[in-house]
């Protein structure tokens, strides 16, 4: 697998999924729609731990920066 998702990318993901855990652990969001988005969260830290989001692939969309080869 290439590297599809640039920096920045993968810090909003994390973010977003640090927000999802502490809602769901405050009981902000509970039940199916808090499940849902906590495997959602869990989703989001492992494409970015890995820097490649599959949905990214079929419409080659790329947010890293692409080294040039000499």
């Amino acid at each position: 697998m290439k590297k599809n998702m640039g920096s920045v990318d993968r810090i909003i993901r994390v973010l977003i999924a640090v927000v999802l855990g502490v809602l769901y652990s405050t009981e902000t969001i509970s039940g199916t729609l808090g499940i849902v988005l906590l495997v959602l969260a869990v989703v989001f830290v492992m494409t970015s731990l890995i820097s490649f989001c599959p949905l990214y692939a079929p419409f080659g969309i790329k947010t890293c920066s692409i080294k040039e080869k000499k």
